[in-house]
């Protein structure tokens, strides 16, 4: 995903000096990918995604002249998951009404057709398995297990206490190892 074009008419309120775009561009920038990683597994759909990250860079550069050093990435993390929340509440509030309630390992192995159609069917069962948890649950697991997020990070993004934020990812873990069983042993009868 390109970054957006920022066309803002110089002299408005809440909007950056020339001096901050450099700032910006080094600082928030760089974690434009883990960005739409989050929105594509908070809202499950890639278009929606790009979308919801071109309005969160917009208004995170709108107010970056708020940005008070600290972590960037959580900082843009969290404008992205407020803005996604938004979207859902306007979009599919439905998705939002659901209570949120570990290990997932890749077998290294040797390379052959059939290990490599095991694998492509693992990864779309674990997809299925991802995409059918409530969003709360999808958003920690992928701050955390794919974005590499510190349970600290996860909690200022999220906004939630770091106890919180490692129970709540307890029971998705829990709730995404009982949901892959429960579909191995389906397919398995």
């Amino acid at each position: 995903m390109q970054p957006p074009v920022v066309l803002l008419m110089a002299g408005q309120q809440g909007v950056p000096q020339p001096e901050d775009k450099i700032r910006f561009e080094q600082l928030v920038l760089p974690h434009l990918d883990g960005a739409v990683n989050l929105a594509r597994w908070l809202l499950r759909s890639p278009a929606d995604a790009e979308d919801v990250v071109q309005e969160a860079l917009l208004r995170a550069y709108r107010f970056f002249d708020r940005f008070r050093g600290g972590d960037a990435r959580a900082w843009l993390m969290q404008i992205v998951r407020n803005a996604c929340y938004s979207w859902l509440e306007k979009k599919r509030p439905s998705e939002l009404m659901t209570e949120f309630n570990e290990e997932l390992h890749h077998r290294e192995g040797e390379a052959t057709p059939e290990t490599l159609a095991a694998r492509a069917d693992e990864r779309q069962r674990l997809m299925r398995a991802l995409e059918s948890l409530p969003a709360r649950s999808r958003e920690v697991l992928a701050l955390r297990e794919l974005e590499g997020c510190s349970y600290k990070e996860i909690a200022e993004i999220t906004g939630i206490p770091i106890g919180t934020v490692m129970s709540t990812l307890s029971r998705a873990r829990e709730r995404l190892q009982r949901t892959l069983t429960a579909a191995a042993r389906k397919e398995a009868s």
